[in-house]
This record gives structure tokens, sequence and C-alpha cells, in this order.
């Protein structure tokens, strides 16, 4: 590799192992590394770039984490074959954002931004009929990958506009224009059929199965923000799961069930197993 490409600004704000990340997330992108392929081994990357071996295991979490390599006990890590597109559904983050993380952009065609009473369960989750509900078709190149519905208390999101959301952030633009940070919230992961309005949009045929992400979210207060249905094509989106014994736990539960408490890991891990194992079924 050149001089310039391996440099690290050892005076940014940025973090080492988030520099490497990024060296090699441009390599992996522009084909330098092709798909299939397996990184450079830790120590020649510790050379490379000047950097401890756990800098260089913090790089590689992080392209692991935003799907571009697979890690394998004992053996090299390997770039993931494209255009498998991954995203962690238990974070608070959306969809665009955790797509940017991997250098791909997502585009946006608002479908619909309209005035409207919510369903049973995000009028529960909102507390108001006064509601304003957005549909948007999120595509990579062309393709479209997922369609998502959003409902939003309207009076928290005053004079939001079609124009503003296309082809960006919703999570980021709440941030920034109404001071509405999400931070927290609840997931379900269920398979369904594509029915004709959603297969029209998503470019499959009917009765194909998706791969439906629904929950809600809260901002920095605490206070309900958003209640949101996301239909993803299986055969284009991978649900990535992370199962740790931190605070940020995958939480499988029915829609509308609330436990007391965290369960325990192990318990955490069976119940992972036995979605995938459904979706198995489903899909297969």
């Amino acid at each position: 590799m050149d001089a310039e490409r391996s440099d690290l600004d050892r005076s940014a704000a940025a973090p080492l192992y988030l520099q490497i990340a990024e060296s090699l997330r441009r390599e992996i992108l522009g084909h330098d590394l092709p798909p299939g392929s397996a990184l450079p081994s830790e120590s020649d990357l510790q050379h490379r770039f000047g950097v401890a071996r756990s800098v260089v295991r913090q790089a590689i979490a992080r392209l692991a984490e935003d799907g571009l390599v697979h890690r394998h006990q004992g053996r090299p890590s390997v770039v993931a074959p494209q255009p498998e597109h991954r995203r962690l559904v238990q974070r608070a983050t959306g969809m665009f954002d955790q797509f940017a993380r991997t250098g791909r952009r997502l585009s946006t065609r608002i479908d619909a931004i309209e005035h409207d009473v919510p369903p049973p369960e995000a009028l529960a989750f909102l507390r108001t009929r006064d509601a304003l509900r957005l549909e948007r078709l999120r595509s990579i190149d062309g393709e479209p990958l997922s369609y998502v519905r959003t409902w939003l208390p309207r009076g928290r999101v005053p004079e939001l506009t079609a124009d503003e959301l296309t082809d960006a952030s919703l999570h980021k633009l709440l941030s920034s224009r109404f001071g509405l940070r999400p931070v927290s919230g609840r997931r379900q992961v269920r398979a369904v059929a594509a029915d004709e309005r959603l297969a029209t949009a998503l470019e499959v045929p009917p009765g194909t199965p998706l791969l439906l992400l629904e929950g809600e979210t809260v901002d920095q207060h605490g206070n309900p923000l958003e209640w949101f249905t996301t239909w993803h094509r299986a055969d284009k989106v991978v649900f990535d799961i992370d199962v740790t014994d931190g605070a940020e736990l995958l939480s499988l539960d029915p829609a509308g069930a609330r436990p007391a408490e965290e369960p325990p890991v192990g318990d955490e891990i069976a119940r992972a197993r036995d979605l995938v194992a459904e979706l198995g079924r489903i899909l297969g």
C-alpha cells in the first residue's frame, strides 16, 4: 500500500481505529480489496499503520459491525460479498445512518406525508390522534430495499416537508431542526408476505417473503417520538443481531409484551436462535 494511504493524522479528533477503518473501507468499496478476499493480517496492519494490535482489532470490529467484513475465529477476516446489505436491528439509529457508515448512500423517495390518525398500536404509544404519516421508499443504486411507514406526533414536527426528507435521514433532521434526538426504543421482527402495494413498490412478485421490522422510539427526554413499520426485501437485506451481557440487548417479545426486567443472556440467545429458525422455515 502507498505511504499516503497508510498515514494517520495523530492530531485529529477522530480516534486512530476509526481512521484505519475508514482507510480499509475505501479499499473495500473501491475494490482494492474485492469481496471474498482476506484482509491483511493484524500484524501487517500494525506495521502498516504503526499502531498497537488492539487498535487494529477495534478497526476490524467496526468494519464487521458495518457489514463490510466477516470475522471468523482463528482465521483471517474476509471482505463480505456485495450487495448484501446489513443492518443492526437493535440500534436506535435508522437505516439511512447505518448504511451511510458503510459508505453506501441510500436514496429516499417520499410517497406520502399526511395528517392522519395512527393505528391502535401507534396511537397507544404516541398518545395522540394528531399524527403525521410518512411513507418512504429506500433504494441503493436504483434498486428498492425497503418501504417505511413512520408515525410522528404532528405537534412536535411542525411544517415538516417532503423536500427536506428526500434522500435524507429522518433522525438527523429530527435532531438538527427540532432538537429531538432518537435514543432508545423497542424493535420486533417478523416474516410477512408482500401484498400488491408492497410488491409494486419493492419490485417483487406478490407473496414474496419480506422481513418486517416494527418498533417505537423515544427521544432524549423519554417522550414518544416515532412509531415505524419497515418492510425489507429478504433477498437484499440481512439483519445482524448482537447478543451481549451489556445494556443493549435485543428484545424479541411479541407485540405489546413488556417484561418487568431484562431476561438473562442465555434466554436471549435461545430466543434469537428461535427467531432465526422461524424465519428460515418461512423464507425457505
